[in-house]
């Protein structure tokens, strides 16, 4: 006899069905979603949360504090190199003004992913035409931050201008970019410009030492002069620099940041410099050649640092320019993936070159 299930059963099972799916789903997704605070890059971690955290740049940052604070905050076009606190500024602007509503009240896009026509038309010109409700909010002005806005095509930075001369009633924008002269005058005209130089070797040292202490690293005096020296003024790149190392060695001194980031320590520019003024063409291409295999240096750091310790050596200034120009050359050469054994042939041959003058001048 044919065994009858009712319908009742049949719901029962599909809902026990369903439960133990979505337990299954939901323990993956725990597992998923779990964030461990100790891999969190330093970079967001320890980003300014206010203007009064932002590192360097006072008089830029003091007169943006004074238009938000007086609500006459214009279009804002920040420019200069990388890691110099341009977004962090502008999203310490965007929390004063908005308070617990700032994810309401602001539109972020990255430029370099979105940066066609039909993004203008589409998601800053939606954003920037509805009504916008503070909810409490400090003020009901909305704001719109594109960032790596010089990665934007023409078609789409012309678009931008008609967008902002429309919607300036009820909408700020805010442009971040590197190279200033990628953006056109049309929208360069409607914004209010800030350049953010470098940073100085002191500010940076300062918000390494607030970093090291709060993470309680050990860092040595010569550890931390080399994150400053390679960070070059770019405060992302010190804190990305500091955490790598941090990670592959407990003791953060001069040579194990050196290692970690694969430039040539100080001491080898030295010796290769030595070479290059003193060996002979063989001689200088067997150790060259022999010191970059066993560290795996790459030739263009040697020749970009070999390049600063020109500036250091005494030497007539005619030769000193000729030097410094057929560096550039080579470099210039090796951003192209030219031959790395030619070009350091090249660079032998260029200090060769050098000597002889060197030796002619003395006479």
């Amino acid at each position: 006899m044919a065994e009858v299930v009712s319908l009742m059963d049949i719901d029962e099972d599909d809902n026990n069905q369903k439960e133990n799916h979505s337990r299954k789903l939901s323990k993956g997704k725990n597992v998923v979603t779990t964030t461990d605070t100790k891999a969190t890059p330093w970079v967001e971690k320890y980003r300014p949360q206010s203007l009064a955290d932002v590192a360097a740049h006072r008089d830029i940052v003091d007169t943006i504090d004074r238009l938000t604070s007086e609500n006459r905050l214009p279009h804002l076009l920040l420019y200069g190199p990388p890691g110099t606190g341009k977004t962090s500024t502008i999203l310490a602007v965007a929390r004063k003004l908005y308070g617990a509503q700032y994810h309401n009240m602001i539109l972020e896009l990255n430029a370099s992913d979105e940066r066609g026509i039909e993004v203008v038309r589409q998601q800053i010109q939606d954003f920037a035409s509805t009504q916008s409700f503070s909810f409490g909010a400090k003020s009901s002005v909305k704001l719109i931050l594109l960032d790596e806005a010089d990665a934007m095509t023409k078609d789409a930075q012309f678009a931008l201008r008609r967008v902002i001369e429309k919607y300036t009633k009820n909408t700020r924008f805010a442009l971040i970019c590197n190279h200033v002269n990628k953006i056109i005058p049309a929208l360069q005209s409607r914004c209010t410009r800030f350049r953010f130089a470098p940073l100085d070797p002191i500010h940076v040292t300062e918000r390494l030492k607030h970093v090291i202490e709060a993470e309680r690293l050990d860092v040595p005096d010569s550890g931390l002069a080399a994150l400053v020296r390679l960070s070059n003024g770019d405060m992302r790149k010190a804190l990305n620099i500091l955490q790598s190392t941090h990670m592959a060695s407990q003791q953060i001194t001069e040579e194990a940041v050196y290692l970690c980031t694969g430039n040539p320590l100080p001491k080898d520019i030295e010796q290769i410099s030595y070479w290059l003024l003193n060996e002979s063409f063989a001689e200088s291409l067997k150790r060259i050649s022999e010191i970059k295999t066993r560290k795996g240096l790459a030739l263009v750091d040697i020749v970009r640092e070999v390049t600063m310790f020109v500036f250091k050596i005494k030497m007539p200034s005619d030769v000193r320019v000729q030097l410094i120009n057929d560096l550039a050359d080579i470099e210039y050469h090796l951003s192209f993936g030219c031959n790395d054994k030619l070009q350091l042939g090249s660079l032998i041959a260029t200090f060769t070159r050098a000597r002889s003058a060197l030796v002619a001048a003395a006479k």
